[in-house]
């Protein structure tokens, strides 16, 4: 059979298994908290794999290595998201679900405006989510169209429909818990497409192995295996050089961070029916397993579409074995597909060129599955955000049942779906800017988090002060003036927000007392439940010198180091010194998440949740 009859193939094994997952909701889940949180419910397993698969999109499976086709290793330190993804995660979310439980909060506004007592705050947390659950589904979609189109020949705007059609179908028929167990089989095929496909481009006539591989890399130029500079003192990069400066890769990492930190995040964070995966999907799932992926796997991906794009040319820089192995091969037809490579076309070619036709079926959906894996929760809980936040607290005044509230909630997932497609289809232009917009607008939500969570001391209007300053200030670094000092606007949007909360403090602003009672209530119950033992606090301690130091060399000033650093095993120096610094940061993880217990819960803590409850938010 064809590689397209493959494709169909498992296309509607994938597609049978959402429905079945979307109509079990829509026939058990009867109440609004159940439909748009799972009742508090969601089990470990599920979460461990879900949310992992919703951290990485189909970006990291198609973008990612046709990025480290375009912009080298440089761009490689980007697979260092598996560690400050999830570290966002390990930060606040044991917190957060503490807080979910005895509060009763269903969404991030619920949170955010009882403890700054400012509605106004809400309304701020709803438009980032509407507008970071429009967009960035957006560019899931569009996605998925792209490579629907390559791979199989349907016409792009058909193709885009019909797969946003499957995920709207479970999100709206099954809620949070339906997307949540579609999400387990998105992890296994997301990270089993990664692997295949890098397996099978490296083994390729090709190469042959990675002997050849390496040496192949090797003998690249040197834009491509080195950190250009620590910092360009001008806007973006300096011309000529790759963009990815040392503290340009540094303040990317902090946009991403912005994933975990978004209120899609810390909604799902209030739906896990324990805390317990909390540590395991940070510490193992993401930094270790999707990290063993995208460190080998895509890089081979990536590096090999540069290899075989310069073989395709005939480049003098390539071996004459591998140009006469990739000539002699003619890569299914694709030679001349190869020499005209863009970005956004390196995944697609690698897949039709290499893959065998059943193994080509099962890597499109592992890149579909990517995609509806962060599409799905982004446009439920986007729905229940609108929801709750709006039409049932301001609109029915907190007086609807749960059958309306989930039939609103399903109309309102239907219409962010239609938005993302519409701005998807019409405004690719203004796609790319908010598309890249709404992580670093998530990482705003820094500037609120570390107030409720750890007691950061700023006023309530310096809250909401400073992040409407951040946002303000990640349009302008982004649109009018792009990276100052070569550093991502996700750092010039929460920098700004946290100087003006502060300066709203400096100059006096004062809460209410009512504010300062309840501030000072959460405070004393959340300090109380989740002290840490003797050495958790030792581990703190330390991990207060370690992370820093880990970020500084690792993606920071010092990765510039590892130009020359060290080699092994045939990777380059600055490969070599990503593997390094990746390995310590599983360490590193482990040690945070078990050791210091910012992530790790015990039966006592669960329990006084259970007990201790002091509901503020109702559900109907």
């Amino acid at each position: 059979m064809s590689g397209t009859t493959w494709v169909y193939i498992f296309l509607g094994i994938y597609i049978v298994y959402c429905f079945y997952w979307g109509l079990k909701g829509y026939f058990t889940e009867k109440t609004s908290s159940g439909y748009a949180i799972a009742g508090r419910s969601i089990p470990f397993f599920a979460f461990l794999m879900a949310a992992t698969a919703a951290s990485f999109s189909g970006w990291t499976f198609i973008g990612h290595p046709g990025l480290i086709w375009r912009d080298g290793l440089a761009y490689a330190f980007a697979s260092f998201y598996v560690l400050t993804i999830p570290i966002t995660g390990t930060f606040f979310s044991k917190r957060t679900w503490l807080l979910g439980k005895r509060y009763g909060f269903i969404t991030p506004g619920d949170m955010y405006a009882y403890y700054y007592n400012n509605e106004v705050i809400r309304f701020l947390v709803v438009i980032t989510a509407f507008l970071y659950s429009m967009f960035y589904s957006a560019v899931q979609l569009m996605a998925a169209g792209a490579l629907f189109n390559v791979i199989a020949g349907v016409p792009f705007t058909f193709g885009a429909i019909f797969l946003a059609f499957i995920v709207w179908f479970y999100v709206c028929t099954g809620g949070l818990k339906a997307s949540t167990w579609v999400g387990v089989i998105q992890f296994l095929l997301l990270v089993g497409g990664i692997i295949i496909l890098g397996f099978f481009v490296i083994k390729s006539p090709a190469f042959g192995g990675w002997g050849k591989f390496s040496a192949a890399v090797a003998g690249l130029e040197t834009r491509l295996l080195e950190v250009p500079r620590v910092i360009h003192f001008g806007l973006g990069g300096a011309k000529g050089e790759s963009a990815w400066t040392a503290v340009m890769i540094l303040t990317y990492m902090f946009a991403l961070m912005g994933i975990q930190s978004s209120p899609a995040f810390t909604m799902w964070t209030f739906g896990i029916k324990s805390p317990k995966p909390l540590a395991w999907q940070q510490a193992f799932m993401s930094t270790f397993v999707v990290g063993f992926a995208l460190f080998f796997f895509t890089a081979f991906q990536g590096m090999g579409a540069k290899i075989l794009e310069l073989a395709a040319i005939g480049s003098d820089k390539i071996d004459p074995d591998i140009i006469k192995a990739v000539m002699a091969d003619g890569l299914k037809g694709n030679l001349d597909a190869f020499k005209a490579m863009t970005d956004k076309s390196v995944v697609p070619l690698l897949m039709k060129s290499f893959l065998p036709a059943p193994m080509l079926g099962l890597v499109f959906v592992g890149a579909i599955a990517a995609i509806h894996s962060t599409a799905a929760p982004y446009i439920g809980t986007g729905g229940s955000i609108l929801l709750r936040d709006v039409y049932w607290r301001y609109i029915k005044k907190q007086n609807v049942s749960d059958a309306e509230q989930i039939w609103v909630n399903r109309i309102l997932a239907t219409f962010l779906t239609i938005a993302a497609l519409t701005v998807g289809l019409t405004s690719k232009a203004a796609l790319v800017i908010l598309g890249a917009l709404a992580t670093a607008f998530g990482f705003v939500m820094y500037v609120l988090l570390v107030g409720v969570i750890w007691g950061f001391k700023f006023p309530s209007k310096g809250a909401m002060l400073g992040v409407l300053a951040g946002m303000l200030a990640v349009f302008v670094t982004y649109k009018i003036w792009p990276r100052p000092l070569s550093m991502h606007a996700a750092f010039w949007g929460t920098f700004t927000g946290l100087v003006v909360a502060y300066i709203c403090r400096g100059i006096g602003l004062k809460d209410t007392q009512e504010t300062i009672e309840r501030q000072a209530e959460v405070r004393k119950w959340l300090d109380s439940v989740d002290e840490p033992s003797d050495n958790g606090k030792k581990w703190r301690g330390i991990m207060k010198i370690v992370v820093p130091v880990w970020y500084f060399f690792a993606i920071g000033p010092a990765c510039i180091l590892g130009n020359s650093a060290f080699s092994f095993s045939g990777f380059p120096p600055l490969w070599s010194w990503q593997i390094f610094w990746w390995i310590v940061g599983i360490v590193m993880m482990w040690a945070l998440c078990f050791k210091a217990e910012m992530a790790t819960t015990n039966e006592t803590q669960i329990e006084r949740a259970d007990k201790e409850t002091m509901i503020v938010v109702k559900e109907v």
